[in-house]
C-alpha cells in the first residue's frame, strides 16, 4: 500500500480464511496477525463496517487505528461515488 502523494508505503499481504458475502471477511496476514471485517445492514441499505485486528508491534495502536480508519473512510467515499 502507498500514500497517494508518495510519502510512504508498505507491503500488505495475507490469506483470506473465511468470506461470508455481505456479512464478514476474515484474513490472516503473512506475519500471523488476524483481521476480521464485519458488514451489518443497519437499516434500509445503510451498512455499518467494523474492523477488528491484531495490532503489530512497530507502530503505536493509535497510529494503526488511524491508518485503518483512513482506509475505511476512503472505501466509504469510493462506494458512495460508485
Amino acid at each position: 500500500m502507498a500514500a497517494k502523494h508518495g510519502s510512504f508505503s508498505f507491503d500488505f499481504s495475507g490469506t483470506y480464511t473465511q468470506v461470508e458475502p455481505m456479512k464478514f471477511i476474515e484474513y490472516i496476514m503473512d506475519d500471523g496477525r488476524k483481521c476480521t471485517v464485519f458488514f451489518v445492514d443497519e437499516n434500509c441499505g445503510t451498512i455499518k463496517v467494523t474492523e477488528t485486528f491484531d495490532p503489530e508491534t512497530e507502530n503505536s495502536l493509535e497510529l494503526q487505528q488511524q491508518g485503518r480508519q483512513a482506509i475505511l473512510n476512503n472505501f466509504k467515499k469510493y462506494i458512495e461515488n460508485f
